[in-house]
Order: C-alpha cells, then structure tokens, then sequence
C-alpha cells in the first residue's frame, strides 16, 4: 500500500486538585456514584447538570445554585466551588428534569481551544502502513464544528468523501503551561466522546493542510456527557467502537494509543497554554471508511454510532 503523504514525513494518578474536604466527598460517593456532567436546553434556557446515570434523568446544578454559571466552560473553570455545588444539588434528591423534557446537548460548546492529535492509534498506523509518529501530530478544529451527541449530521455539499472516526476526548480543568508528565493527570477534568467528522478529499488536498477537512459545521459532534476521571477504571484502557447503519466499523481499545493524555499534555503546554475547558481529541483506531477496501463513505441517511466503554454514545443521522 502506498504511503499517504501526510505521513511520509512524520513519522493512577488522577486526583484532581478540588482541595482536600472536597476530594474526600468526591471520592466517598456513597450517594451519587459517577459524576456525569452535561449541558441541556430546557424551557428557553441553558444549563449545567448532572445525569442521574447514563442516559438517564439530569439534576439541574444551576437550578439548585444561581450563582452556578450555566455552561461547562465557565462551570470548570470555577474549580472547586461549582464542583461542591454539583455535589449538594445531586445530593439534595431535588431539583431533578426528566430526561425527555430535556435536550442534551454538546458538555462543551465554546472551548478556547479545539485541539485535535492524529497517527495516534499503533493499529491505526498499521491500517495505513505509516511509521508510529516520534512526536504527536497536531491539528485543530473551530467550535463552528461542535454540535450535541443527537443532532443530525449535515452533509456539506463540499465533500464527496465523508468519514467517520470515533476518538476519546481530554478536558482540561486548570490552566496548564509547560506540565511535567508525572503531573499532567492533575490538569485534566474528565473525558467524553468525540467524532472526528473528516472529509478526506479535501482532508489529502489543500496543500497537505488538514483544517479544511477537517472542521466544516458539525464536524465534531461531543458527548453525551463528560466524566470525571475518578469515575474511570483506566481512560488508556476503554473499549470503543463505531457503527453505521448498526454495523461495526471500527473496534478497538484506548490501549493503543501512542501518545496518552499526559503525555499530550505535556507536549502542548510547551507551545500553548491549556485552558479550563479545552478540548483534545486524542485519536481514531482503526476501521476507518478511507482506509477500506473498497473505501466506504458515509451518505445522507446513515446513523452513526460511535461509542466509548464507561462514557457513552453518539449517534448522529446523516441529512
């Protein structure tokens, strides 16, 4: 198989620092079990909640606290404080929305940064006879390109070649400049499932620049919720998959990665300082629709899944 160009050329700690009485109460959740944090639309306004499980009913924070911002970037940012808020909101058995009167829509919706690692699988680089990367790749994507774990999927009239990719994402939960990769762990808030939409003719054109192909609107669908790295056995170990049209497409772990978060945190602090909230996507396995034989692309009308162990599901219908 030939050598794409772009890449010819390249080739447990997690506590969180809430501070010490708050730790302690997140670590004894005797009552509330994993924190799931969402944002979600509901009687003409915005706001940050809490699902009672995955998929399940939401716990209105900024309904219990007003003084709670209501949306996730500014939540995160707030550190400790809006993380006790949540706490006693899910505590309290009050302030509960049920689910179907709710739409749930992107954890994040306006991160300073959109950040994205590709050639970050070993199997993925397997798939296409690439050379493992001695250092992550990097690209990015505009928050244009954010839309909820339900929405459709609109089909640009640009692209004829429209891939799917299922990818763990890291958000950042303190600012971050030149970490050590023993304390990188320190910086991350939680994880969620992100689709790198690609459109890969305009992905391999353009100069070798990915952007184009990579950030058209509703080119990276996020969600369903964002959980806190407590609640994960192992990020670097979750099971993941993609489905369209209920088929397998892609079947992998995040025990391939070349690069795991701290070491990509590490690595992007020494150029830009992370931010409460910002997003990395860390990656696609392999199975991908360019990479088949024949290549397979998605047409409007298919219903993507993608899926990650402990997180949850997307699932986007393509129009």
């Amino acid at each position: 198989m030939k050598v794409p160009f772009w890449c010819s050329h390249l080739f447990k700690n997690y506590s969180y620092q809430f501070g010490n009485d708050l730790h302690r109460a997140f670590l004894s959740r005797a009552t509330t079990g994993k924190m799931r944090f969402v944002q979600f639309e509901w009687s003409g306004r915005k706001g940050v909640g809490v699902e009672v499980e995955d998929g399940g009913d939401v716990v209105d924070v900024t309904e219990a606290d007003p003084s709670v911002p209501h949306n996730m970037r500014d939540f995160i940012d707030g550190g400790h404080r809006n993380l006790l808020a949540a706490q006693n909101a899910v505590n309290s058995g009050h302030f509960v929305l049920k689910r179907e009167k709710v739409k749930i829509i992107a954890p994040i919706t306006n991160p300073e940064k959109l950040l994205c690692i590709g050639m970050n699988y070993i199997d993925h680089c397997k798939e296409q006879d690439c050379p493992i990367p001695e250092e992550p790749v990097v690209f990015s994507k505009f928050n244009s390109a954010i839309i909820g774990p339900t929405d459709d999927l609109i089909y640009p009239e640009e692209t004829k070649q429209l891939d799917w990719e299922v990818e763990l994402a890291v958000v950042i939960g303190k600012t971050a400049k030149n970490v050590p990769v023993e304390k990188a762990m320190d910086y991350v808030f939680g994880f969620m499932v992100a689709h790198d939409v690609s459109a890969r003719d305009w992905q391999f054109k353009n100069g070798g620049q990915f952007l184009l192909g990579k950030t058209m609107d509703g080119f990276c669908p996020l969600g369903p919720a964002i959980v806190m790295k407590e609640d994960l056995r192992d990020p670097h170990n979750l099971k993941m998959w993609t489905r369209v049209n209920g088929i397998v497409k892609q079947d992998s772990s995040t025990n391939q990665l070349v690069f795991k978060t701290p070491e990509l945190i590490t690595f992007l602090s020494r150029f830009m300082t992370l931010k409460p909230g910002d997003v990395i996507l860390t990656g696609t396995p392999p199975g991908v629709g360019v990479f088949r034989k024949p290549p397979e692309f998605l047409k409007r009308g298919d219903i993507v899944e993608v899926e990650i162990e402990d997180i949850g599901t997307l699932r986007n219908k393509v129009v």
